[in-house]
């Protein structure tokens, strides 16, 4: 056997512009808002719960606890992404996730070079493919 073809991951990346700055704080907006409609809620089934079960009010309280971790978890996230998002210059480059791509590797070739592979686009178009 003198060739294999591979699946190899390709790094997508985005070219900052004002308008994908606009998108991706809208999407961290949105996230945001959600996981506080989500946390004003669970607060509200709490005091339902414990209105109804007073006895076992400090079960309750750690059940909603665990509810609520991952919530204002996301909740920070979002808001440290959309901070980070307002300081970044335009023109950085952020990864916005990976595909595939298949590879015919032969003998002698260069593994590193077929591994290395990134797409960037500006504005939904891609401007290079770098390997």
């Amino acid at each position: 056997m003198n060739s294999v073809t591979i699946t190899v991951p390709v790094t997508v990346k985005a070219k900052l512009t004002e308008k994908l700055r606009a998108r991706l704080v809208a999407e961290c907006n949105a996230v945001a808002d959600q996981m506080q409609l989500e946390i004003k809620q669970i607060g509200i089934d709490q005091q339902r719960e414990i209105e109804r079960s007073p006895q076992h009010e400090n079960q309750i309280r750690n059940f909603f606890a665990n509810e609520l971790a991952p919530r204002h978890g996301r909740l920070e996230e979002a808001n440290r992404r959309k901070e980070t998002l307002e300081k970044l210059a335009l023109g950085a480059e952020i990864v916005q996730g990976t595909t595939e791509r298949q590879v015919e590797l032969k003998i002698g070739d260069n593994l590193r070079e077929a591994m290395n592979v990134e797409i960037l686009v500006e504005d939904d178009k891609i401007i290079a493919i770098r390997g």
